[in-house]
């Protein structure tokens, strides 16, 4: 079972201030990850599965996401 949004534990980046107002949170759901907008908590969040969350991990490590 997920738990609720407030039962979570929800981390930002250590790459974000105080005063980023553009940044997300995570909070780990037993196999998932949560997502949600940082500056819109209540705004509900987004579940990932495990295998895709690593995935996207990857992907933006090695900056897989630029514009070309």
């Amino acid at each position: 079972m997920i738990e609720t949004q407030a039962e979570l534990t929800w981390r930002k980046s250590s790459y974000s201030g105080p005063r980023d107002v553009c940044c997300v949170e995570i909070a780990f759901a037993g196999a998932d990850t949560a997502v949600r907008d940082s500056k819109n908590p209540a705004g509900g969040s987004l579940l990932v599965g495990g295998s895709s969350w690593r995935t996207f991990l990857a992907t933006a490590s090695r900056n897989g996401f630029r514009r070309g």
